[in-house]
Parts: C-alpha cells; structure tokens; sequence
C-alpha cells in the first residue's frame, strides 16, 4: 500500500499507545492521532480538511508577526484556538485525503474510529485482545493492547513495515525510466522454470518460421507412417 503511494494513519488515544504512536508514526512521515478522536474525522474529511487550513494559517500568522496590532484578547482567543487545533489535528496536519489503511490500538476504545473506517471501505489493522470483535478488523494481530510495551512493539513492527514500503516507493520513483526484467535477481520457482523450458521447446520448433514447423510435422508423420510396417515385420518374425 504505502509502496504504491498510500498512507497509513496511526491510531491510540490511550495512555498506553500515545507516545509509541506519535513516536512511530513521526519516524515514518505517517499522520497520527493519539488525543481525542473527532466524529467525522475521516467520514466528514472535507470539513476537517478546513480545520487543518484554519491551523497552518494561524500558527503562519504567529511566525511571520502576523499578532502584532492586535489586542491582547485577540491575541489570547487566537493562542487557544490554534493550540487546540494542533492538540486535535496536529498528527493529521500533512494528510491531504482519508488514508489507505488505519492501524489501530484498542479497537474497543477506537470504535468510532473503526466504524469510519469499515463505512469507507478502508483496511483496518489492529491488535486484537481477548475482548475485541474479530469481525470489525480487516488484519488481526492477536496482542496485549492494555500493556505499553507490547503496544509500543506492534506499533513498531507497523512503522517498520510502513518505513520499507517507503524505500520501496523511493526505490520504483528512481527506477521508473529503467524497467528491470522481471523477477531478476529472484530464484524461480519450480512451476516458473517449468513454464519456461516449455516456452524455450515451442521456441525452438518454432524457430526459422513456418517452413521449420512444417518439415517438423513432416518428418512426424513420415515416422508414423513408419510404425505400422515394423510392426508386421516384428510379427513376421515371431
């Protein structure tokens, strides 16, 4: 998926999972949310994609002076409204379209964040503990979601598979101009060599045009000709 240009955001809005999740989506380029979930997050994007405007104008203004002349009040109002924003949208900030994939810590406690999801048709990973419902997650991975250290390790796993489907996407954008047979460097399976020794014998009966296929069927029918005269000399001599 992230190979090919998708995205994966990362989901844990409780204790145990907001540090590895912000932590891990971060060191991949991923968005993440790990504060509250907002209803319509993913469902309604187009209003959030508003929202997200709404905070890169704000946190522009505060860089570029964009404060000064206004009253403190105005000042103050303008602080909590993008200090807000970011603690709500800041892991979602570089998210242009709803993602590819969800990974999810606690599906039970991420219910609104899966039933978004399943509505859109967009995979769900999670890790399934002993109290979540099998049926709302896409790919399971049967873990520990309440304990921080296995929390931590999945999502870990996750982000590394999400970071070698960015080298892989790097890799195929360098390597678009040169097309590389395909399956080099791969040893073949048996099947594969199979298909090809086929293809290598058709090539060689093939081969020269048609004039070489119709002295091959020639000389096939002369022998079969052949056949049913040495069968009666092998019976004459019996």
């Amino acid at each position: 998926t992230v190979a090919h240009g998708g995205t994966i955001l990362f989901v844990g809005t409780k204790k145990q999972a907001q540090e590895s999740i912000a932590s891990e989506a971060t060191r991949v380029g991923m968005p993440y949310v790990n504060q509250r979930w907002l209803g319509g997050m993913l469902t309604n994007f187009t209003t959030v994609h508003k929202r997200l405007l709404r905070l890169k104008e704000l946190e522009a203004m505060e860089q570029t002076g964009g404060f000064e002349g206004r009253t403190k009040k105005e000042i103050l109002m303008l602080t909590r409204e993008m200090t807000k924003l970011d603690r709500t949208l800041g892991g979602i900030r570089d998210m242009a379209k709803v993602p590819s994939a969800v990974w999810v810590v606690d599906t039970n406690k991420e219910h609104l964040a899966v039933a978004e999801a399943r509505k859109l048709n967009i995979p769900v990973i999670a890790i399934l503990d002993t109290n979540c419902d099998p049926d709302l997650v896409d790919y399971p991975i049967p873990g520990n979601d309440d304990a921080i250290r296995s929390a931590a390790l999945l999502t870990r796993v996750v982000a590394s598979a999400v970071a070698e489907g960015v080298q892989a996407r790097a890799g195929l954008s360098a390597d678009k101009d040169a097309k590389p047979e395909a399956g080099a460097g791969e040893p073949l399976a048996e099947w594969e060599q199979e298909l090809l020794s086929q293809s290598a014998t058709a090539d060689g009966i093939t081969e020269g045009g048609p004039e070489n296929t119709r002295e091959a069927v020639a000389e096939a029918d002369s022998k079969l000709a052949e056949a049913p005269a040495e069968v009666a000399e092998a019976e004459k001599q019996a």
